[in-house]
């Protein structure tokens, strides 16, 4: 039993996280449970349904269109996270060597397409490859010579996806990274640089062990972000090939409001969640284990 004093300390703290508490409780917690026991009926998306218990689950095992949509996401995942971090810690460095206005400007030129919305960058990815117009669209062609349509192309749709998220996004990583380069202590650059060190070794022996911490939360970040990736995606495929494109959250809103099933559509949200909460954890763990060596 704790003591008194922790006791009137736990209830004056009280009052301080009680908003917090409420309101997470009323925008998580509730939708969340409400989300589960809908999954576990037939329920359409407005109409009220009937109680199948794990049928939905049952019938997600052998969904060929959610294992599609699992597979995309995951390889959308491993094409974005970490190519998105390295280079947002390479573009970090070199601001980082920049001083005064033109660090200002070239920051601004990183960050500018991070606070776009996502029907800008669509539409910039669009007219840059048009093939009447565009400035690439001249130059992505099949292997017989004619113009290859990169957004109609399945092999060639996620990564080209990929190349576009990570020019949208990487400036709100190099933010990141540079405000922890900025708190590293320049006495051990000094001393570095004084027994004859290279970049290479300061970058290995000094830079990489410190900015660990900070690289472990811009990969958990991305991570949690990609994986939940849709908008570009969505609007991207347009026209196109939908089912061997198709990501998670892109085949719970075909299910929900195409098909109306909300509850097989909570049931594949609630896989969703199981997936982040899962890979997430896991990457933790890796990162954790890497720290303590």
């Amino acid at each position: 039993m704790g003591s008194p004093k922790r006791h009137r300390d736990n209830l004056a703290a009280l009052p301080l996280v009680a908003p917090f508490l409420l309101v997470y409780g009323a925008l998580f917690i509730w939708p969340a449970l409400q989300m589960l026991a809908l999954s576990l009926t037939n329920s359409q998306l407005t109409l009220p349904g009937e109680f199948i218990g794990f049928d939905n689950y049952v019938k997600l095992l052998g969904d060929r269109k959610f294992g599609t949509a699992l597979v995309n996401t995951l390889y959308f995942v491993g094409l974005t996270v970490i190519p998105s971090t390295l280079l947002g810690l390479a573009l970090a460095m070199v601001v980082h060597r920049l001083k005064g206005v033109l660090q200002a400007i070239v920051l601004a030129c990183f960050f500018i397409p991070y606070i776009l919305p996502v029907s800008t960058v669509t539409f910039i990815a669009w007219w840059i490859t048009d093939t009447a117009n565009g400035p690439l669209g001249q130059f992505v062609r099949a292997p017989n010579g004619d113009v290859q349509l990169i957004w109609r192309s399945v092999p060639l749709f996620l990564p080209a996806v990929a190349v576009l998220t990570i020019w949208w996004t990487v400036g709100f990583n190099v933010l990141i990274f540079l405000a922890g380069l900025r708190t590293l202590p320049v006495e051990l650059y000094e001393a570095a640089r004084l027994d004859g060190a290279n970049r290479r070794t300061m970058f290995t022996n000094i830079t990489w062990p410190l900015i660990w911490p900070v690289t472990a939360l811009v990969l958990t970040i991305q991570l949690i972000i990609q994986i939940k990736v849709f908008d570009q995606v969505f609007l991207m495929v347009s026209g196109g090939r939908v089912d061997a494109t198709m990501v998670l959250v892109q085949y719970i809103y075909t299910v929900a409001f195409q098909r109306n099933q909300g509850g097989y559509a909570s049931t594949v949200a609630i896989a969703l969640f199981v997936l982040v909460v899962t890979v997430a954890l896991l990457q933790y763990q890796l990162l954790r284990l890497r720290s303590a060596k």
